[in-house]
């Protein structure tokens, strides 16, 4: 089965840590994640700028950790990251803004890379949001 997956809470909440404890085992599993979309204060778990306390799981290192090592595809809604000051070079640069808060393995694109990720999955699986 092909999986579109979608993330809409931030790093600390627990849907965070349930999403990526489903794309680990979908994979596991035999199956395939087409597209990893995160949107609203999903695009926190890609900020580079998020500081995890000592006793608590950096979701966000082992979303990057888990997207590289399984060569995956993730986008972060570019509306939604720069609302929140999720920001690439290339938006720093175009809004003149000192820091950037992410990098590789993360794409900021719009909301159209969910809808074609719908079209070329069995499933869209959604965590988080209201």
């Amino acid at each position: 089965m092909k999986f579109a997956i979608a993330l809409f809470s931030a790093a600390h909440a627990p849907s965070s840590r349930r999403a990526l404890l489903f794309a680990q085992a979908a994979l596991a599993g035999g199956h395939e994640i087409v597209r990893l979309f995160f949107y609203q204060d999903g695009v926190y778990n890609a900020s580079d700028a998020v500081v995890t306390p000592q006793d608590e799981l950096d979701l966000p290192k082992q979303w990057r950790t888990f997207i590289n090592e399984q060569q995956l595809d993730g986008v972060v809604c570019i509306a939604a990251a720069l609302r929140r000051g999720v920001l690439n070079d290339e938006e720093a640069k175009r809004y003149q803004r000192d820091a950037l808060s992410v990098s590789a393995p993360w794409e900021l694109s719009g909301l159209g890379q969910l809808h074609d990720a719908v079209q070329d999955a069995d499933r869209l699986i959604c965590f988080g949001g209201a």
